[in-house]
Protein backbone atom coordinates (compact mmCIF):
# COMPACT_ATOMS: atom_id res chain seq x y z
CA UNK A 1 0.00 0.00 0.00
CA UNK A 2 1.34 3.41 -0.95
CA UNK A 3 1.88 5.76 1.99
CA UNK A 4 2.40 9.37 1.02
CA UNK A 5 5.02 11.56 2.67
CA UNK A 6 3.80 14.03 5.33
CA UNK A 7 2.60 17.37 3.96
CA UNK A 8 4.87 20.10 5.32
CA UNK A 9 3.94 23.78 5.27
CA UNK A 10 5.97 27.04 5.30
CA UNK A 11 6.73 28.66 8.64
CA UNK A 12 4.48 31.55 9.64
CA UNK A 13 5.28 34.53 11.84
CA UNK A 14 1.68 34.71 13.03
CA UNK A 15 1.06 31.03 13.82
CA UNK A 16 2.88 28.02 15.25
CA UNK A 17 3.45 25.03 12.98
CA UNK A 18 2.36 21.73 14.56
CA UNK A 19 2.23 18.12 13.37
CA UNK A 20 -0.91 15.97 13.31
CA UNK A 21 -0.66 13.06 15.78
CA UNK A 22 -3.75 11.02 14.87
CA UNK A 23 -7.02 11.23 12.94
CA UNK A 24 -10.33 9.44 13.62
CA UNK A 25 -13.22 9.49 11.14
CA UNK A 26 -16.49 8.92 13.01
CA UNK A 27 -18.60 8.82 9.84
CA UNK A 28 -18.79 10.46 6.41
CA UNK A 29 -19.33 13.95 7.83
CA UNK A 30 -17.57 14.02 11.23
CA UNK A 31 -13.95 13.51 12.26
CA UNK A 32 -11.60 14.28 15.10
CA UNK A 33 -7.85 14.69 15.20
CA UNK A 34 -5.03 15.73 17.50
CA UNK A 35 -1.91 17.82 17.02
CA UNK A 36 1.23 18.07 19.08
CA UNK A 37 1.09 20.62 21.89
CA UNK A 38 3.85 23.26 21.87
CA UNK A 39 5.66 23.45 25.20
CA UNK A 40 4.66 27.12 25.62
CA UNK A 41 0.95 26.60 24.78
CA UNK A 42 -1.34 27.20 27.76
CA UNK A 43 -5.14 27.23 27.77
CA UNK A 44 -8.12 26.96 30.08
CA UNK A 45 -10.42 23.98 29.60
CA UNK A 46 -13.23 25.04 27.25
CA UNK A 47 -11.30 27.63 25.22
CA UNK A 48 -10.91 27.73 21.44
CA UNK A 49 -7.96 28.50 19.19
CA UNK A 50 -7.43 29.31 15.53
CA UNK A 51 -6.38 26.37 13.36
CA UNK A 52 -5.68 26.17 9.65
CA UNK A 53 -3.59 25.63 6.54
CA UNK A 54 -1.74 27.79 4.01
CA UNK A 55 -3.96 29.36 1.39
CA UNK A 56 -3.82 27.92 -2.10
CA UNK A 57 -1.15 29.60 -4.25
CA UNK A 58 -2.20 32.33 -6.66
CA UNK A 59 -1.84 32.15 -10.41
CA UNK A 60 1.62 33.66 -10.12
CA UNK A 61 2.64 30.97 -7.63
CA UNK A 62 2.80 33.22 -4.57
CA UNK A 63 1.55 31.55 -1.37
CA UNK A 64 -2.00 32.37 -0.35
CA UNK A 65 -2.97 33.88 2.98
CA UNK A 66 -3.45 31.15 5.64
CA UNK A 67 -7.04 29.88 5.90
CA UNK A 68 -7.85 29.83 9.62
CA UNK A 69 -10.97 28.88 11.59
CA UNK A 70 -11.82 28.85 15.30
CA UNK A 71 -11.86 25.36 16.82
CA UNK A 72 -12.72 24.48 20.40
CA UNK A 73 -10.02 22.41 22.09
CA UNK A 74 -11.51 19.05 23.10
CA UNK A 75 -8.62 17.91 25.26
CA UNK A 76 -8.28 18.93 28.92
CA UNK A 77 -5.83 21.65 29.88
CA UNK A 78 -3.33 19.14 31.28
CA UNK A 79 -3.14 16.96 28.12
CA UNK A 80 0.05 16.52 26.13
CA UNK A 81 -1.75 16.85 22.79
CA UNK A 82 -4.54 19.07 21.47
CA UNK A 83 -7.71 17.34 20.26
CA UNK A 84 -10.29 18.86 17.91
CA UNK A 85 -13.67 17.80 16.47
CA UNK A 86 -14.74 18.93 13.00
CA UNK A 87 -17.43 18.47 10.41
CA UNK A 88 -16.54 17.59 6.84
CA UNK A 89 -17.57 20.13 4.22
CA UNK A 90 -16.57 18.97 0.74
CA UNK A 91 -16.34 22.49 -0.68
CA UNK A 92 -15.23 24.17 2.55
CA UNK A 93 -12.17 26.42 2.18
CA UNK A 94 -10.59 24.72 5.19
CA UNK A 95 -12.52 21.57 6.10
CA UNK A 96 -12.48 20.40 2.47
CA UNK A 97 -8.71 20.05 2.88
CA UNK A 98 -8.49 19.43 6.62
CA UNK A 99 -10.50 16.21 6.45
CA UNK A 100 -7.75 14.68 4.28
CA UNK A 101 -4.91 15.21 6.79
CA UNK A 102 -2.83 12.26 7.95
CA UNK A 103 -0.50 11.78 10.93
CA UNK A 104 2.70 13.71 10.31
CA UNK A 105 1.06 16.44 8.21
CA UNK A 106 1.53 19.98 9.48
CA UNK A 107 -1.10 22.59 10.40
CA UNK A 108 -1.03 26.17 11.66
CA UNK A 109 -2.02 26.70 15.30
CA UNK A 110 -2.93 30.08 16.77
CA UNK A 111 -0.82 31.31 19.68
CA UNK A 112 -3.58 32.78 21.87
CA UNK A 113 -6.51 30.57 22.92
CA UNK A 114 -9.57 32.36 24.27
CA UNK A 115 -13.27 31.88 24.93
CA UNK A 116 -16.15 32.12 27.39
CA UNK A 117 -17.00 28.42 27.86
CA UNK A 118 -14.77 28.35 30.92
CA UNK A 119 -15.38 27.96 34.64
CA UNK A 120 -14.06 31.49 35.24
CA UNK A 121 -17.13 32.92 33.47
CA UNK A 122 -19.59 31.16 35.78
CA UNK A 123 -20.63 31.79 39.36
CA UNK A 124 -20.41 28.87 41.76
CA UNK A 125 -23.32 26.44 41.93
CA UNK A 126 -24.37 22.83 42.48
CA UNK A 127 -25.28 21.55 39.00
CA UNK A 128 -23.42 22.32 35.77
CA UNK A 129 -25.29 21.54 32.54
CA UNK A 130 -23.25 21.58 29.32
CA UNK A 131 -25.76 21.61 26.46
CA UNK A 132 -24.34 20.90 22.99
CA UNK A 133 -25.34 20.01 19.46
CA UNK A 134 -23.02 18.51 16.84
CA UNK A 135 -19.39 19.57 17.14
CA UNK A 136 -20.41 21.88 19.99
CA UNK A 137 -19.55 18.90 22.20
CA UNK A 138 -15.82 19.62 21.84
CA UNK A 139 -15.25 22.25 24.58
CA UNK A 140 -17.29 20.21 27.04
CA UNK A 141 -15.03 17.19 26.55
CA UNK A 142 -12.30 19.49 27.85
CA UNK A 143 -14.28 20.89 30.78
CA UNK A 144 -15.58 17.47 31.88
CA UNK A 145 -12.01 16.15 32.19
CA UNK A 146 -10.83 19.08 34.30
CA UNK A 147 -10.52 18.20 38.02
CA UNK A 148 -11.56 21.75 38.97
CA UNK A 149 -15.11 21.23 37.68
CA UNK A 150 -15.71 18.45 40.22
CA UNK A 151 -14.50 20.70 43.03
CA UNK A 152 -16.88 23.48 42.03
CA UNK A 153 -20.01 21.46 41.21
CA UNK A 154 -21.75 18.49 42.78
CA UNK A 155 -23.15 17.29 39.44
CA UNK A 156 -21.62 17.72 35.97
CA UNK A 157 -23.99 16.95 33.06
CA UNK A 158 -23.19 16.79 29.33
CA UNK A 159 -26.15 16.75 26.94
CA UNK A 160 -25.27 16.04 23.30
CA UNK A 161 -27.97 16.50 20.67
CA UNK A 162 -27.39 15.10 17.16
CA UNK A 163 -29.41 14.00 14.13
CA UNK A 164 -28.10 10.44 13.82
CA UNK A 165 -26.81 7.89 16.30
CA UNK A 166 -23.39 7.65 14.64
CA UNK A 167 -22.95 11.41 15.12
CA UNK A 168 -22.49 10.76 18.86
CA UNK A 169 -18.73 11.24 18.91
CA UNK A 170 -16.96 9.93 22.03
CA UNK A 171 -20.18 8.16 23.07
CA UNK A 172 -18.40 5.14 24.57
CA UNK A 173 -16.05 7.26 26.68
CA UNK A 174 -18.89 9.44 27.94
CA UNK A 175 -21.26 6.55 28.60
CA UNK A 176 -18.50 4.96 30.71
CA UNK A 177 -18.42 8.17 32.80
CA UNK A 178 -14.79 8.91 31.83
CA UNK A 179 -13.71 5.66 33.54
CA UNK A 180 -10.30 5.64 31.86
CA UNK A 181 -9.45 9.25 32.65
CA UNK A 182 -6.27 9.45 34.77
CA UNK A 183 -7.34 12.48 36.80
CA UNK A 184 -11.13 12.55 37.16
CA UNK A 185 -12.30 8.91 36.90
CA UNK A 186 -13.14 8.58 40.60
CA UNK A 187 -15.05 11.88 40.83
CA UNK A 188 -16.77 11.39 37.47
CA UNK A 189 -18.15 8.01 38.53
CA UNK A 190 -20.14 9.80 41.23
CA UNK A 191 -20.73 13.25 39.74
CA UNK A 192 -20.73 13.01 35.92
CA UNK A 193 -23.85 12.30 33.83
CA UNK A 194 -24.15 11.96 30.04
CA UNK A 195 -27.39 12.38 28.12
CA UNK A 196 -27.19 11.76 24.35
CA UNK A 197 -30.27 12.67 22.29
CA UNK A 198 -31.07 11.94 18.64
CA UNK A 199 -33.67 13.63 16.45
CA UNK A 200 -33.83 11.66 13.17
CA UNK A 201 -33.33 7.99 14.12
CA UNK A 202 -34.83 5.68 16.77
CA UNK A 203 -32.93 6.04 20.05
CA UNK A 204 -33.61 5.72 23.76
CA UNK A 205 -33.75 9.51 24.08
CA UNK A 206 -35.26 11.32 21.11
CA UNK A 207 -35.92 15.02 20.66
CA UNK A 208 -34.28 18.41 20.57
CA UNK A 209 -32.57 19.83 23.64
CA UNK A 210 -35.28 22.45 24.05
CA UNK A 211 -37.89 19.68 24.09
CA UNK A 212 -35.96 17.77 26.77
CA UNK A 213 -35.98 20.93 28.90
CA UNK A 214 -39.67 21.58 28.35
CA UNK A 215 -40.86 18.04 29.14
CA UNK A 216 -38.41 17.56 32.02
CA UNK A 217 -36.43 14.62 30.57
CA UNK A 218 -33.24 16.68 30.91
CA UNK A 219 -33.64 16.36 34.67
CA UNK A 220 -34.48 12.63 34.82
CA UNK A 221 -32.37 10.30 36.99
CA UNK A 222 -29.45 9.96 37.45
CA UNK A 223 -29.57 13.78 37.57
CA UNK A 224 -30.64 14.75 41.10
CA UNK A 225 -32.58 17.83 42.15
CA UNK A 226 -35.16 20.23 40.74
CA UNK A 227 -36.83 19.31 37.44
CA UNK A 228 -36.22 22.82 36.18
CA UNK A 229 -33.34 25.29 36.02
CA UNK A 230 -32.82 27.02 39.38
CA UNK A 231 -30.94 30.36 39.15
CA UNK A 232 -29.58 29.84 42.67
CA UNK A 233 -27.86 26.52 42.07
CA UNK A 234 -27.78 25.71 38.33
CA UNK A 235 -25.15 26.85 35.84
CA UNK A 236 -25.31 26.23 32.10
CA UNK A 237 -22.90 26.28 29.15
CA UNK A 238 -24.23 26.31 25.57
CA UNK A 239 -22.36 25.39 22.38
CA UNK A 240 -23.73 24.25 19.04
CA UNK A 241 -26.16 25.45 16.42
CA UNK A 242 -27.20 29.10 16.41
CA UNK A 243 -30.86 28.08 16.62
CA UNK A 244 -30.33 25.87 19.68
CA UNK A 245 -28.33 28.54 21.47
CA UNK A 246 -30.85 31.29 20.72
CA UNK A 247 -33.85 29.23 21.84
CA UNK A 248 -32.19 27.75 24.90
CA UNK A 249 -30.70 31.07 26.03
CA UNK A 250 -34.22 32.52 25.87
CA UNK A 251 -35.50 29.69 28.06
CA UNK A 252 -32.68 30.24 30.56
CA UNK A 253 -33.35 33.98 30.75
CA UNK A 254 -37.05 33.30 31.24
CA UNK A 255 -36.08 31.03 34.15
CA UNK A 256 -34.11 33.88 35.73
CA UNK A 257 -30.57 32.94 34.72
CA UNK A 258 -28.21 35.75 33.65
CA UNK A 259 -25.53 35.39 30.97
CA UNK A 260 -21.95 35.68 32.21
CA UNK A 261 -18.53 36.49 30.75
CA UNK A 262 -14.90 36.35 31.78
CA UNK A 263 -15.16 39.90 33.12
CA UNK A 264 -18.56 39.44 34.76
CA UNK A 265 -19.34 35.81 35.74
CA UNK A 266 -22.98 34.75 35.52
CA UNK A 267 -25.30 31.77 35.57
CA UNK A 268 -24.95 30.68 31.94
CA UNK A 269 -22.46 31.24 29.12
CA UNK A 270 -22.37 30.79 25.36
CA UNK A 271 -19.45 30.92 22.93
CA UNK A 272 -20.20 34.01 20.85
CA UNK A 273 -17.26 33.35 18.51
CA UNK A 274 -19.32 30.61 16.85
CA UNK A 275 -22.72 32.33 16.87
CA UNK A 276 -23.86 34.02 13.67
Amino acid sequence: MHVRAPVLIPDSAAFTTVAVKWVKHWNEHLFSFAVERPASFRFRSGEFVMLGLPGLPGEDGTPGKPVMRAYSIASPSWAEELEFLSIKVAEGPLTGRLQAVKPGDQLYLGKKPTGTLVLDALLGGKRLFMLSTGTGLAPFLSVARDPDVYERFEQVVIVHGVRRVDDLAWRDMLTAQLADDPLVADQALLQFHYLPAVTREPFHTMGRITTLIEDGRLFDAPVVGERRFDPETDRVMLCGSTEMIRETAGMLEAAGLVEGSNANPGQFVIERAFVG
